[in-house]
């Protein structure tokens, strides 16, 4: 058996609660970013952001952007989500993914469930720049029209 001698639970913080956060606005930024192959062989980019305030300061979101697919809509969609984060953190012409880290920027976060657990989990499905922060999460419009592909 693992040695636990000199372990004190007094002096560890226990692990946050995982759940997801609200529905709503957060200013966040990126803090990582990398190529990822999925499991049918072709790479997408894989973007973490981390909340910056509030009462969720810490917390840590991902995306995946389908930048390399097989198919066409999904690529452009993907495309098109790259574009917003851009411009939200006003790095028009990145010519690497480091470029967009650690600028602040405001993401909109919905819960949805998964397809394969049936499970709560968050997504970002907005981008804007800081300077559109209300200061305090805010519940997020209902989206109109139906789901992207890569997003389902």
């Amino acid at each position: 058996m693992p040695d636990l001698n000199g372990f004190d639970a007094n002096t560890v913080e226990p692990v946050p609660s995982f759940d997801p956060i609200p529905a709503g606005q957060y200013v966040a930024m990126i803090v990582a970013s990398q190529d990822k192959t999925s499991s049918k062989g072709h790479t997408f980019l894989s973007l973490e952001f981390e909340v910056l305030d509030g009462p969720y300061k810490g917390r840590k979101l991902w995306t995946n952007l389908n930048l390399n697919h097989p198919s066409p809509e999904t690529v452009k969609f993907a495309r098109a989500e790259l574009a917003a984060i851009c411009k939200a953190v006003g790095v028009l012409k990145p010519t690497d993914s480091v470029q967009l880290h650690n600028l602040p920027l405001l993401i909109s976060v919905k819960c949805v469930n998964r397809k394969d657990t049936g499970e709560l989990q968050n997504r970002i499905k907005g981008y804007a720049l800081k300077a559109a922060a209300t200061g305090q999460p805010q519940q997020a419009p209902a989206a109109a029209g139906s789901t992207p592909p890569w997003r389902r």
